[in-house]
This record gives structure tokens, C-alpha cells and sequence, in this order.
């Protein structure tokens, strides 16, 4: 029996198990041997990450088996979770990026106007991500905030330069658009009565 080959197998139901985790019992079941042979197992594999530096471990929480990284390693990871690009963005905040990103600089209301709804939220995600900026005040009543791109944008897309952004589409109707993208889905999903 190849024990190393199991425990690669452990440490892969452990990984998709997530936080859950995994008891012995459950992953006996799966690699079909007796839940004491994987228990010891489990403690091999606790040592060997110990032993090897490893980023992660192996900790038991009521009575199940997960990995988990390693506490003195915390401050990197608080690091990754607040750089900016590092999450998602959402359809709209990505739509409103590329709007300040071909239009710039661009008021909140011009931005409006061409989406066709409000984009406070995504504006105030994508500043908080540090992809676009306040570039000044627009001349006129009120004196509105123009937004810009910024250098974190450029890195986050992997461009060199502004000038590196793709032609944006000829003539686009957002409705139209947005007509074609519901009858796609009503195909697909059949709810176009067949």
C-alpha cells in the first residue's frame, strides 16, 4: 500500500472540504481503511508539515479534520486581503470602471446617464480598491467630482498604458444590448415557451 499516495489523497479532501473539514470515520469511508490507519496517517501528515515548513497545517476542530494556515503567517494574509485587485469585481462596478476608463475624466451624473442607473456603490468600490481616483471638479452647477484611472488600474489589467486598452465597441446601444443578453438566457434556460 502506497501510504504517501494516501495522504496526498487525505490532504486533497481536506483542501476541498474546507472549513467543514473531514472526520476519520468520513475519510476512511472514502480511502476505504480502518479509521485508527488513517488517524495515524493524519499524524504522520501533522508532523511532516511541521517538519517540511509548510504553510499549512493540519488541526482537528470537533472532532473534524481541516487545513488551516499557519497564525504567524496572519499579517501576509491580512496584507492580500486589502491590496486592491485581489477580489472580484462586480458586473456593475466593471462596467462603471470601463466607462471612467474610456471616458475619463467623467462625472458621477455622465456615468448615470450612460449606464442608465445609479453607480454610487460602484463607484465607492472601485475608489476603495484604488482603480479609479477623484481627478478635480467638473466646471458648471455644483462643481461635480471627475473620475479617473489610476496606476493600480493599469496594474490590476496588466497594462502598460492607457493607450493599451482595447478599442471599445462601435455605436454600442447598452438596450440593445442588454435586450439581446435576456433573450440569450430565455434560450438557454427555456423560458422562451417551447
Amino acid at each position: 500500500m502506497d501510504f504517501d499516495k494516501i495522504k496526498g489523497i487525505i490532504e486533497g479532501l481536506l483542501f476541498i472540504s474546507g472549513d467543514e473539514g473531514l472526520d476519520a470515520k468520513q475519510i476512511a469511508g472514502i480511502v476505504d481503511l480502518p479509521e485508527e490507519t488513517v488517524v495515524d496517517l493524519l499524524e504522520d501528515m501533522k508532523a511532516d508539515f511541521r517538519r517540511q515548513g509548510r504553510g499549512i497545517q493540519i488541526v482537528e476542530v470537533a472532532r473534524a479534520y481541516q487545513l488551516t494556515t499557519l497564525p504567524e503567517h496572519a499579517p501576509y494574509f491580512e496584507k492580500l486581503a486589502t491590496s486592491p485587485g485581489q477580489s472580484t469585481l462586480s458586473q456593475a462596478a466593471l462596467e462603471t470602471l470601463a466607462i471612467i476608463a474610456y471616458k475619463q475624466p467623467i462625472t458621477r451624473s455622465d456615468i448615470e446617464e450612460i449606464r442608465g442607473v445609479k453607480c454610487e456603490k460602484a463607484l465607492q468600490t472601485l475608489l476603495s480598491k484604488q482603480l479609479i481616483r477623484e481627478a478635480g471638479r467638473a466646471e458648471g452647477v455644483g462643481r461635480p467630482i471627475l473620475y479617473a484611472t489610476t496606476k493600480e488600474f493599469l496594474e490590476y489589467f496588466g497594462l502598460r498604458e492607457l493607450a493599451d486598452l482595447p478599442e471599445p465597441p462601435v455605436n454600442l446601444n447598452i438596450e440593445e444590448a442588454r435586450m439581446e443578453a435576456t433573450a440569450l438566457f430565455a434560450r438557454v434556460s427555456g423560458e422562451d415557451g417551447d
